[in-house]
């Protein structure tokens, strides 16, 4: 691809541009950092339109995933590639297992504002780039959901004390035990959503993506994993509790200092550690910061990142077989976690714990975790929402359910 660059002050400007140009394309990508201050950040937008090629699945294991720019989701269900699980909850959305698309144009804009687009040869790179430096409009239709819950409170609480019980007898030592949200999605502006949701929030992983019918309205925090070279990185969180508008060192203290919080996270690090160790360098794995303390907007999370570098020949699905689903989603023991959490969840996940992101030309990527999402599949005019959190022995289900709540609360807003 041939490519055309601009310097550009205003990111907000671009990301609103691109926005409205989704609304007339079937196939659509933006992913953004909103201004989050990141170090391990590469640009601050990513963003890709129209489609040469559509890649499943089975053409990502077989060498599609490697390189070239695609952008595109791994749900959650494709954890059954790789392991043999038990299936059986019903799906809210029908969401194939893995959707990548190779677009007509990409683009990059870096955190020094730097925009770089990319087309199929020189003319059409700078049609694009002129396409995106006209004046933004912003649409204001409907954003109206009516959420319904698939379980009761009750429900949840009972499923709660339940898989304490298999904790207490050894089956697992922590799971991520989810529920969702269903709502007629017939006549949504997801553009006006999405940037309501991304407002609310200004997670550094958010991302729209947009695949035919099916679209994902991302306000992730969380990074699941990218290579940069031959390194690799993930950044799992676990540990949550509400951002105050005074007084948050206290509350972020609060978070740190909680024994609960503090096992969970580093349950899922010594996870994370272990799925890297199957493609790393011997002795190269290592966790470069253990339990973090960020603010958003609305929440306090601990997150901990840990870092390796590639054995030498390891491929880029490889490393996504390793480490899929990632354990901040899963529990541990991962299998077994897994498979409990298909008995007692009332629902599928489809791409909710999967993940969304793109790959560059040189093989490069990045991934986010799919949570704080609305899902919507038009054919069906359904919207969905998931949330969870991770249960162990400390855990108290009422405060678990609270925390849910808390997680969905800038979705529920933004749906207003």
């Amino acid at each position: 691809m041939k490519s055309v660059s601009a310097n550009i002050v205003d990111a907000r400007s671009i990301e609103n541009r691109l926005l409205e140009l989704s609304s007339s394309r079937s196939f659509f990508a933006l992913y953004t950092s909103r201004g989050y201050p990141n170090s391990h950040k590469k640009y601050e937008l990513v963003f890709g339109w129209g489609a040469t090629a559509q890649f499943d699945a089975d053409a990502l294991s077989e060498g599609a995933f490697e390189s070239g720019w695609k952008f595109g989701y791994l749900g959650y269900e494709m954890r059954h590639r790789f392991e043999k699980l038990q299936k059986g909850n019903p799906a809210l959305g029908d969401w194939p297992e893995a959707q990548f698309f190779a677009p007509r144009i990409a683009g990059t804009l870096s955190p020094e504002g730097e925009l770089v687009v990319y087309g199929e040869d020189l003319q059409k790179a700078e049609a694009a780039l002129a396409l995106l430096l006209q004046p933004a409009g912003c649409s204001e239709g409907s954003t109206s959901l009516d959420f319904s819950p698939v379980e009761t409170k009750q429900e949840y609480l009972a499923a709660i004390s339940a898989l304490q019980e298999h904790i207490q007898c050894g089956d697992i030592y922590e799971i991520n035990y989810c529920t969702a949200f269903v709502a007629n999605a017939e006549e949504i502006d997801q553009q006006h959503l999405f940037r309501k949701l991304v407002g609310a929030t200004d997670a550094p992983f958010s991302g729209y993506l947009k695949i035919g019918i099916r679209s994902v309205l991302c306000s992730s925090p969380e990074r699941y994993i990218t290579k940069q070279g031959t390194t690799v990185r993930s950044q799992p969180i676990k540990g949550t509790n509400r951002r105050l508008e005074t007084g948050n060192d206290a509350a972020q203290k609060a978070l740190v200092d909680s024994e609960k919080e503090r096992a969970e996270n580093v349950m899922i690090v010594d996870l994370v550690r272990n799925d890297l160790s199957q493609v790393a360098a011997k002795g190269s794995v290592q966790v470069s910061e253990l339990f973090g303390t960020y603010a958003f907007k609305n929440v306090n999370q601990m997150i901990s990142t840990v870092e390796a570098e590639l054995r030498e020949g390891v491929s880029n699905w490889e490393i996504i077989r390793a480490s899929f689903p990632m354990g901040s989603m899963t529990g541990a023991p991962k299998i077994s976690a897994m498979q409990l959490a298909e008995r007692y969840e009332k629902s599928a996940r489809e791409v909710y714990s999967g993940a969304i992101g793109y790959i560059e030309p040189n093989g490069d990527f990045d991934l986010n975790v799919v949570i704080r999402s609305v899902c919507i599949n038009t054919e069906l005019a359904r919207a969905t929402v998931h949330v969870g959190g991770a249960i162990t022995i400390l855990s108290d289900p009422e405060a678990e359910y609270q925390e849910c709540l808390l997680k969905a609360e800038s979705l529920f807003k933004s749906a207003e």
